[in-house]
């Protein structure tokens, strides 16, 4: 049985492909687009469908269209319908300066975005650029799509895209985003094989939106920069608190309640963008920051004494805020917490493919997610050919991690190309930027290259088995952290050997990696400790100038050439520029 999930109502547009319980494939349309998050999250871009991760999901299972069982958007356009699920009259404002959100969050934008998402099969049957070009498809009709598709909550999507994924066969389950249909966060308990969704927090309440107002307000831009504001917050003081507990209110039985911002009425005129960073942006970003944190763990103890789970597990798109995760693990009161990846709306393809596959099998569950690597790649073969045809020097490496490891040492910064690409917003070692972590000037060194904020830290990656000698696990006897969404200590008297990954306030947002989840990144980190006596790498993402990831050999080539890049190693072969 195939199952197709689509993301496509907001931004991350992406692709996974479920076949009997197991994900053989999963992608995020910008990668192959090269548009950051696929598009903006606006109701006049609700039609786009991922028109290219579907096509390369389906090539994965050597698959067409026509042979997917089910096909799963993870929005369901009747929850923004009226109450008996009809559809509204389609009545659109004709001043743009009309446009504005109401009291509940709705939009009067919202019956242009309802009519997107209600013809989406018709989008799908006749607006992909790939799959109707097979003849086996002559047939192909809209009610084939119709009788195929299926529409999910969004919210369900995401919470299945954490207790279908997590390795957990039970556990306590918590959603944070902006919005979905009207949802923004969920709570919710899988056990014994179902899931139950214990109480959610509808608009306008919401932490994601809060979290975007006060990015904009800080000069970034909202739905795409909000990790900034995490990275600010540690160089600020929480000295607004008091301001955000008055905008983020606290309620019975884990509830919080949002209250108008009004930030500028608050905290002064807005920063415009290119403008410095003043002690007020610091002091309000590390207050927001503050304030969610305390939000979280509010809701995280009563989900514990409902559910009397020790596991949670999480998404959303604030999930993606990897210090909250670390002081939820730390503070909170579960002994075991993990959190999906790919926690932005691209994970709710996942979750929506895997939630239909496990409920129209009846179970089992068939998968864990043990790495993010579900993208593309590509041979060596096809990388040679494609050196060959650019007219490039190159030359084959008779030991990657060996050579990749003496050139790391010498100081120089690699991209790093191996393998199937990461799903999700986090480089993992596939397509990554490498660099030695001993000296403390490589992070501006990075910054400059990618076009970044100096404020903006670097994360380190290190071998699971040697984690806790760099990094402070609070007792724990390992740190397992596969996925970059947590930070931890790093060790005082290791502090001075890898000053380049330790952020303002001593934390480091570590990556942990053991042979068995990929076997070339780890035996480079082997060879680079034998070297320098330190098994420790800088890891950021492999792009530039705010770009998508580099998916392709042709990506990784052009990221290269107009960069600060000191060499690429692309599968088995290593390029370089002339001296």
């Amino acid at each position: 049985m195939l199952t197709l999930g689509i993301n496509a109502a907001y931004h991350d547009c992406a692709a996974a492909l479920v076949r009997d319980g197991q994900v053989l494939a999963a992608a995020e349309e910008e990668r192959f687009t090269r548009i950051k998050h696929g598009k903006r999250p606006v109701p006049f871009t609700a039609w786009q469908l991922p028109y290219h991760a579907i096509d390369y999901c389906l090539a994965q299972a050597g698959a067409h269209l026509g042979q997917v069982d089910h096909i799963v958007y993870a929005y369901d356009p009747k929850l923004l319908m009226s109450a008996d699920n009809t559809e509204p009259n389609i009545v659109l404002p004709l001043e743009p300066s009309k446009a504005g959100f109401g009291p509940d969050g709705e939009s009067p934008w919202d019956p242009l975005f309802v009519s997107y998402l209600v013809n989406a099969p018709r989008q799908l049957l006749d607006g992909v650029p790939h799959h109707l070009r097979s003849p086996r498809l002559d047939g192909l009709t809209l009610d084939h799509i119709k009788d195929r598709w299926v529409n999910l909550d969004h919210h369900l999507s995401h919470e299945a895209s954490a207790f279908l994924a997590a390795p957990f066969d039970e556990a306590a389950v918590l959603t944070m985003d902006g919005r979905g249909e009207r949802t923004t966060t969920s709570f919710g308990h899988f056990s014994r094989g179902e899931y139950h969704r214990i109480k959610q927090i509808d608009l306008p309440h919401s932490l994601g939106l809060l979290y975007e107002e006060v990015t904009r307000y800080l000069g970034f831009l909202h739905s795409s920069d909000e990790y900034k504001v995490m990275a600010l917050a540690s160089f600020g003081k929480p000295t607004y608190r008091k301001e955000f507990r008055e905008i983020l209110s606290l309620e019975d039985q884990g509830g919080y309640a949002l209250h108008p911002a009004k930030l500028t009425e608050r905290f002064g005129p807005a920063r415009h963008r290119g403008e410095p960073f003043d002690e007020r942006h610091k002091d309000i970003a590390s207050s927001l920051q503050y304030v969610l944190e305390e939000t979280a763990l509010h809701m995280t103890h009563w989900l514990r004494k409902q559910t009397g789970s020790s596991r949670l597990c999480m998404a959303g798109g604030v999930a993606l805020n990897c210090v909250m995760n670390a002081r939820i693990a730390r503070d909170g009161e579960f002994e075991q917490v993990w959190v999906q990846p790919a926690a932005g709306d691209a994970g709710t393809a996942l979750g929506a493919a895997l939630y239909v596959d496990y409920q129209r099998r009846g179970g089992p569950r068939e998968w864990a997610m043990e790495h993010a690597y579900l993208g593309p790649d590509y041979t060596d073969e096809e990388i040679e050919r494609f050196l060959y045809q650019s007219r490039l020097a190159f030359r084959k490496l008779d030991d990657v991690a060996e050579e990749a490891a003496e050139l790391l040492a010498q100081e120089k910064i690699l991209g790093w190309f191996q393998g199937r690409m990461e799903f999700g917003p986090r480089a993992l070692g596939a397509r990554s930027i490498l660099a030695s972590p001993l000296d403390s000037a490589m992070q501006a060194r990075l910054n400059g290259l990618k076009d970044r904020e100096d404020f903006r830290p670097v994360a380190p990656v290190v071998m699971e088995d040697r984690a806790t000698a760099w990094f402070d696990g609070r007792g724990a006897a390992s740190i397992c952290a596969p996925f970059m969404l947590f930070v931890y200590d790093v060790l005082p008297h290791r502090a001075k050997q890898i000053p380049a990954v330790r952020h303002i306030d001593g934390t480091a947002r570590v990556q942990t990696v053991r042979r068995d989840q990929n076997a070339r990144y780890y035996d480079l980190l082997a060879a680079f400790e034998k070297r320098t006596g330190v098994p420790v790498l800088v890891n950021t993402s492999f792009n530039t100038r705010g770009e998508p990831v580099v998916c392709s050999p042709r990506d990784a080539l052009e990221c290269f050439w107009t960069s600060p890049l000191d060499a690429l190693v692309i599968g088995s072969y290593l390029v370089e520029k002339p001296r």
